[in-house]
């Protein structure tokens, strides 16, 4: 155990695993790790459910403190509203309400502050999620960077998409172009300009394409969840580990646009670590991944691939294999140290 805690153990990698495990997971008896009737962080996910009655209430918090805090495609009020409806969605949650916690340092610009703020309003508004209380607070210059978003989403389920439940034979499906948003920002951090290699974060919601899906196939999806840090391997090595399966994914099927991949190629950095931000992942039950897959792409979703298969029970707890572009197999594992600087 480290004397101090490391920017690597907020990256959303093995790191992030570890920390929470060690702080969080096994400090909390076995008797509240559960929320009555529903499902807590015995079965750690972006949300939690509380069953009320017949249906389920879904709960999640998260803290935003992306810089720069304006980027190509959004900003962190954008970001900060988009992120929590889809953590809802993920869970299998109609977004039903929002509150909302700002801090920010003193001297920050207001004609900035209030533009954030519109942002995040406008994502809301448009969504019809009513924000219903919130906090504010001004820390002395230097005491936090800039400004730091935190969100509280509420939602109803009928069912919650637990990701533990992926089954052998079900088809790894993703909604989008992935590593998009992690690419923006490491540019803006990095001092290029995303205009002069064409970046452009994904952030946005995704309630036109989970609701849908999960009004007419809720049953046949076995997992959700947006790949934001840690990207879509994390997300995949979560679901091998929770599920104890075995992930076979396909390099080639693997949605990156051409200048993602060259601007990462060129930095050394793996695109499935960088985060997206309105991508959405889905384990779907086999025989109905194709018919899934149109009628994603039939509701706007055009770039949807099927990008891998569950395979069968894995003896080591899970794992997660590539296939390659030659044809060969690399195991997929967690992103461990600082993947890059925050994003999201």
């Amino acid at each position: 155990m480290s004397r101090f805690v490391t920017l690597a153990q907020g990256s959303g990698g093995k790191e992030t695993q570890e920390i929470l495990e060690q702080l969080i997971f096994s400090s909390v008896p076995d008797a509240l790790k559960a929320t009555p009737r529903g499902l807590g962080i015995d079965r750690p996910d972006d949300a939690a459910a509380i069953r009320v009655g017949e249906e389920y209430v879904v709960v999640t918090v998260d803290a935003y403190t992306v810089k720069p805090h304006v980027f190509p495609g959004g900003d962190i009020g954008l970001l900060a509203a988009s992120g929590t409806i889809n953590d809802v969605l993920m869970l299998g949650g109609r977004p039903m309400a929002a509150l909302d916690s700002i801090v920010v340092e003193e001297g920050f610009s207001r004609s900035t502050l209030d533009s954030l703020v519109r942002s995040m309003l406008g994502v809301l508004i448009k969504e019809g999620v009513p924000l219903i209380g919130g906090d504010m607070k001004v820390m002395p210059k230097g005491q936090v960077d800039g400004i730091v978003i935190t969100t509280v989403g509420l939602g109803m389920a009928k069912k919650p998409i637990i990701d533990q439940e992926l089954k052998v034979g079900d088809k790894i499906l993703t909604s989008g172009y992935i590593a998009e948003h992690g690419a923006t920002i490491l540019a803006m951090q990095q001092s290029i300009p995303p205009e002069d290699i064409d970046l452009r974060s994904d952030a946005r919601p995704l309630t036109g394409l989970m609701l849908p899906l999960i009004e007419r196939y809720g049953d046949a999806i076995h997992a959700a969840r947006d790949p934001t840090r840690g990207g879509l391997a994390m997300l995949l090595n979560d679901w091998a580990r929770t599920s104890k399966k075995t992930i076979v994914v396909d390099e080639a099927s693997i949605p990156i646009r051409e200048t993602v991949r060259r601007y990462t190629d060129m930095l050394g950095i793996n695109p499935l670590h960088l985060a997206s931000e309105g991508v959405a992942v889905l384990g779907v039950e086999g025989a109905l991944a194709e018919e899934v897959l149109e009628f994603m792409r039939g509701i706007g979703f055009t770039d949807a691939r099927v990008i891998g298969t569950v395979k069968g029970e894995s003896s080591d707890g899970g794992i997660v294999v590539v296939r390659t572009l030659v044809g060969g197999l690399r195991v997929l594992v967690q992103p461990a140290g600082e993947i890059v600087p925050r994003i999201c």
